[in-house]
C-alpha cells in the first residue's frame, strides 16, 4: 500500500485496514512456522503496511490535539 492511498482514508477505515492486516500478519507467522509459506517477503511488506497505517493515525491524532 502507498502512502498516498493510506492518507487517503478516514480513520475509521485505517482502523479497520490496520485489524485486517494485523490479522493477516498472524496467519502468515502461522504459516511459516509450518513451512507453507511461499512468498515470505509478503511478511515484512504487511509489517511496513502496518507501520505506514500507524504513522498516519499518530499525525491525524497530533492534529486533532492542535
Amino acid at each position: 500500500m502507498k502512502i498516498e492511498e493510506i492518507r487517503d482514508l478516514s480513520i475509521e477505515e485505517l482502523q479497520a485496514k490496520l485489524e485486517e492486516l494485523r490479522i493477516e500478519l498472524f496467519n502468515l507467522r502461522f504459516q511459516k512456522t509450518k513451512n507453507l509459506l511461499d512468498r515470505p517477503d509478503r511478511i515484512r511488506n504487511i509489517r511496513h503496511d502496518i507501520a505506514r497505517i500507524n504513522t498516519i493515525l499518530t499525525e491525524r491524532e497530533k492534529e486533532k490535539k492542535i
